[in-house]
């Protein structure tokens, strides 16, 4: 079992940046691949980042990728999001998700087991 705990979450004008980071409980952290989820209002659960338990390979979005960077320190039982460059449509509340699949970096949210409890993402215009 991991229980997962977000912060850094907040609100922040349009091409600012905000650091969000997730902290695991439990032993196994290092074995589950981990990924960020985010909801907006009126919205259905989108993908964002994940990072592989294996060898660290990541995978984005598409709306995300080259203003987002996730990042896992195994020696602290913590995934990281760096966000850069944030637009009014990154408004949500962002999810912390873990996942034991083992195929393919998981980029459905239907994959992952855990989640945490979330951390709003306000960026305004």
């Amino acid at each position: 079992q991991v229980q997962l705990v977000e912060s850094g979450g907040g609100l922040v004008q349009a091409g600012g940046s905000l650091r969000l980071s997730c902290a695991a409980s439990g032993r196994t952290f290092s074995r589950y691949t981990m990924g960020w989820v985010r909801q907006a209002p009126g919205k259905e659960r989108e993908f964002v980042a994940a990072i592989s338990w294996s060898d660290g390979s990541t995978d984005y979005a598409h709306s995300v990728k080259g203003r987002f960077t996730i990042s896992r320190d195994n020696t602290k039982n913590t995934v990281y999001l760096q966000m850069n460059s944030l637009k009014p449509e990154d408004t949500a509340v962002y999810y912390c998700a873990a996942t034991s699949y083992r195929g393919r970096i998981a980029t459905t949210p239907d994959l992952y087991n855990y989640w945490g409890q979330g951390t709003q993402v306000t960026v305004s215009s």
